[in-house]
């Protein structure tokens, strides 16, 4: 049987944990477990996925079903209205949920055992033995880089690969008591900026704003102010927003995924644009995808079967982002004219399982 380790105990991490089933170790360098993030929005294949996992009917029931998606301009006005049912199909349902609340879901399937926290990597060498952070070694067959855009694990086996920033930062956050606040809603203004508002269930709701940034760092003073004539009912949503979680944001646009031994997933391996909200859906589709092929001994060809599907999403995410930086009436005729057919070419290889 072969002997896995996955380093990283996020969403990717741990799902691939679940997927694997077998003889696996994960190790996390946090003492405790820490999901972090604030909300998260699945599309049907990432929800798909959830289910090959096993977990897909717990996180329905967790999560809030969406149905559709509005984009409107700064103003209220819609720009167009999607029905994810119709686009979808029988894929399945698109789900929102807290990602505290996906990680649990996860971390109970993992079989008892397998997570140690508080336990880091220093060193992978090319014959599988591993040096954690307290100077003990183990071997493995394999090794997976589950542990996020700054990986240690990509760092050690690939170290020409760097994030690149995408000229943007963003601000997330989650409020109670909002049961007016359904569904998934985009607000666009100009110069890049974007409000979303998802439906989490229950009366909370996961708020994303974003804006076009020449540097990683936050902006001055109050970051509320870039989004002040945003109409109703952002204004208010805004005023609650006192512990917003500040993250800039980057891709990993490379080919360097595997070596003999090794592989990265998630975010790790193809860090992307919220654009399209594929990157929770990509990295569980690597959880899938690999434990299938470590169970067929074919490992050697996880790159060549993700490598298409996730190229694809990494240019439709420059695609859609080059779009919404248009002058804002040219991009808001474009989505009005066009929306309906650029959102269903964006997702129509998507259908197909991965």
């Amino acid at each position: 049987m072969t002997r896995v380790l996955v380093v990283g105990g996020g969403i990717a991490g741990v799902a691939t944990a679940v997927a694997l089933k077998g003889e696996v170790d994960l190790v996390e360098r946090a003492p405790a477990w820490r999901p972090g993030g604030s909300g998260l929005y699945l599309p049907a294949n990432a929800v798909r996925a959830l289910h090959a996992l096993g977990v897909g009917a717990e996180v329905e029931r967790r999560g809030a079903r969406i149905t559709r998606q509005r984009m409107l301009d700064h103003r209220g006005r819609t720009l167009v209205d999607v029905d994810l049912e119709a686009l979808w199909g029988d894929v399945g349902a698109c789900v929102a949920i807290t990602r505290e609340d996906l990680h649990e879901v996860l971390r109970d399937a993992l079989p008892e055992g397998v997570a140690r926290l508080g336990v880091g990597v220093t060193d992978v060498d090319a014959d599988g033995r591993v040096t954690f952070d307290d100077g003990s070694t183990e071997t493995y067959d394999l090794v997976v880089g589950a542990d996020g855009i700054d990986s240690t694990v990509r760092r050690l086996a690939f170290p020409a690969t760097e994030p690149r920033f995408l000229n943007q930062v963003c601000w997330r956050f989650v409020l109670d008591g909002e049961p007016s606040q359904t569904g998934w809603t985009a607000r666009l203004g100009s110069g890049g900026r974007t409000f979303l508002a998802v439906e989490l269930g229950d009366g909370r709701i996961y708020c994303y704003a974003d804006t076009n940034s020449t540097t990683p760092d936050a902006p001055d003073g109050d970051w509320r102010d870039l989004f002040a004539d945003f109409a109703d009912p952002v204004p208010g949503l805004l005023a609650r927003a006192t512990d917003a979680y500040f993250a800039p944001l980057s891709e990993i646009d490379g080919a360097d995924w595997a070596r003999p031994g090794l592989v990265l997933v998630g975010d790790a391996a193809h860090a992307c644009s919220p654009s399209m909200a594929q990157g929770g859906a990509m990295a569980l589709e690597d959880a899938v995808v690999l434990a299938e092929l470590v169970r067929e001994d074919r490992v050697a060809d996880y790159t060549a079967r993700r490598a298409e599907r996730v190229r694809w999403v990494l240019s439709q995410n420059h695609r859609r982002d080059r779009a919404r930086t248009l002058p804002t009436p040219l991009r808001n005729l474009v989505l009005k004219l066009g929306g309906q057919k650029l959102v269903r070419a964006n997702h129509a290889p998507l259908h197909a399982a991965p």
